[in-house]
C-alpha cells in the first residue's frame, strides 16, 4: 500500500470538519437512484457510492502494486465523486456522459461544481480544495481511476440485476443492459475484474457486503432518511478519513482509519444491526455477540477472499476501536495521543481505533439529530444524541476538539 508519495505530501492546511460538509456528505442519503423505475428495494446514492467503495477496495488489492497505484487517491477521488455527484444530482447518467466527452463543456461544468461545492470544503484548507479542483481537471487514466470507474461500473451493474428483474422488458431496461455489457469490456484489462469473471467465491463476497445495503439502521423507528449499515459505513469512513487530515496522519494512518470506517460493520451482514442498548442490557452480551461475530467471519467471509488479505479485513473488523500500531513487527496497543506523538509513521502501520470510533458516534449523533429535524421525536434519538454529547462534549482524540463539532449542531 505504498503508492504516490508526491500525491501525499503535505496534505492538509491543519483544517477544520464543520457541520455545512458533514451534513453535505449526508444528503447523499436522501438522493434516490433509478427513481424513474420499478423497484424492488429503495436504492439510494450513499448505499451506492458505498459498495462502490468496497468493489474499490477489492479491485485495489490486485493493483496495489503496479506502478503509481495509490490507495489515497482511491480514497479521494471517491470522496471527490461522491461531492461532485451531489451537486449534479438532476443529471441522468446519458446526459452526464455526454457532456464529460466534451472536454470544454466537462470542464465548464466542473467549474460550477467547485464553486457550489467550495464554501463547504474550504475549512479543510486550500490544499484540499486545489486536489478537489485538480481532480476533475486532469483527463489522466491513472490506476486509482482506473479502479474506481470499473467499481463504479461494477455497483452499478449490481444494482441493475436487481431492477431488471423487478422490469422485464421495460422500457430502456434493453438498452442500459446493452450499454453495461459493452462497458464491461472497457475494465477487462484490471486483475481484479477478470478475476470476478473466474472465481465465483469473489462475487459472493462483493454480493455479501452488498447485503448490507438491505440492514436498514435504528430499524425499530420511524425516520426520514433511513440509512442502512453499508451507508453508514461509507459516512464513518469519510469521518474517518477527514479527521486523518486535520490531525495530519501518515499516509498508512489514514489509509487504516478509512478502511476501518468502511468495513467496521461487516460481521452484522451475518448478526444483523445489533442496537447498543441490547448490547449493553445483560452483562458479558456484548462480548458474547463479538466473539459469535468472530466466529462467523471465519466460517463465512474468510474463505471468499485471497489468505493475503485476512490480516487486513481482521485489523478493519475485530477490535476496531482500539488505537494500535506495529513495533517489530508484534501488535501494540496505545492511545490515539501516542501515535500522533510517537508512532505517526507508515512503518508502524497506525490505526486510530478511538478516532474511528468518535467518527462513527458522531456519525450515529448526525443520523439522529437529522430524523429529529424531520419530525421524528422518538425518544431513543433524544436519549441518542444527550448520550453522544455527554460522552464527547468536552473530548479531545488526538488534537480534535470534538466538542467543538458537537457545538455546531446547538
Amino acid at each position: 500500500m505504498e503508492g504516490n508519495e508526491e500525491y501525499y505530501e503535505d496534505k492538509g492546511d491543519n483544517g477544520v470538519i464543520r457541520k455545512a460538509l458533514l451534513l453535505k456528505i449526508f444528503g447523499a442519503a436522501y438522493m434516490q437512484r433509478w427513481n424513474d423505475k420499478v423497484r424492488p428495494v429503495e436504492l439510494v446514492e450513499l448505499d451506492k457510492q458505498a459498495h462502490k467503495m468496497i468493489v474499490a477496495y477489492f479491485l485495489g488489492k490486485f493493483e496495489e502494486t503496479a506502478e503509481g497505484f495509490d490507495w489515497v487517491g482511491v480514497i479521494e477521488g471517491g470522496l471527490f465523486e461522491l461531492l461532485q455527484r451531489l451537486v449534479i444530482t438532476d443529471l441522468k447518467p446519458p446526459i452526464f456522459y455526454k457532456i464529460k466527452s466534451d472536454r470544454v463543456k466537462y470542464g465548464k461544468l466542473n467549474d460550477w461544481v467547485f464553486k457550489e461545492i467550495q464554501p463547504v470544503i474550504s475549512p479543510l484548507g486550500a490544499q484540499f480544495s486545489e486536489r478537489f479542483r485538480d481532480y476533475f481537471a486532469s483527463t489522466d487514466e491513472t490506476p486509482a481511476r482506473s479502479v474506481l470507474n470499473a467499481a463504479h461500473f461494477y455497483a452499478t451493474k449490481w444494482e441493475f440485476a436487481i431492477l431488471e428483474r423487478a422490469n422485464p422488458g421495460g422500457y430502456e431496461i434493453g438498452s442500459i443492459k446493452e450499454s453495461l455489457d459493452r462497458k464491461q469490456e472497457e475494465y477487462a484489462g484490471l486483475k481484479g475484474m477478470a478475476s470476478l469473471r473466474e472465481n465465483g467465491r469473489y462475487r459472493s463476497f462483493l454480493d455479501l457486503c452488498g447485503q448490507l445495503r438491505f440492514q436498514t439502521r435504528w430499524s425499530n423507528l420511524h425516520r426520514v432518511p433511513k440509512t442502512s449499515v453499508i451507508g453508514h459505513s461509507l459516512f464513518v469512513a469519510l469521518l474517518s478519513y477527514l479527521f486523518s487530515i486535520q490531525v495530519g496522519a501518515c499516509r498508512r494512518r489514514s489509509i487504516n482509519n478509512y478502511f476501518t470506517g468502511l468495513f467496521h460493520d461487516l460481521p452484522e451482514v451475518l448478526t444483523r444491526d445489533i442496537i447498543s442498548p441490547v448490547k449493553k442490557s445483560v452483562e458479558g452480551l456484548d462480548e458474547l455477540i463479538k466473539e459469535y461475530e468472530k466466529e462467523q467471519m471465519d466460517k463465512e467471509v474468510y474463505g471468499l477472499i485471497p489468505r493475503e488479505w485476512h490480516a487486513d479485513i481482521r485489523m478493519f473488523t475485530e477490535e476496531e476501536f482500539t488505537s494500535i500500531v506495529h513495533v517489530n513487527g508484534r501488535r501494540k496497543k496505545v492511545s490515539s495521543a501516542e501515535i500522533s506523538g510517537k508512532y505517526n509513521e507508515d512503518g508502524f502501520n497506525p490505526r486510530d481505533g478511538e478516532l474511528v470510533k468518535a467518527a462513527d458516534s458522531l456519525a450515529a449523533f448526525i443520523e439522529a439529530d437529522v430524523a429529529i429535524k424531520n419530525g421524528s421525536y422518538s425518544p431513543e434519538f433524544q436519549e441518542a444524541k444527550m448520550a453522544f454529547r455527554n460522552i464527547y462534549g468536552r473530548a479531545n482524540i488526538a488534537g480534535i476538539n470534538f466538542g467543538e463539532i458537537y457545538a455546531d449542531f446547538d
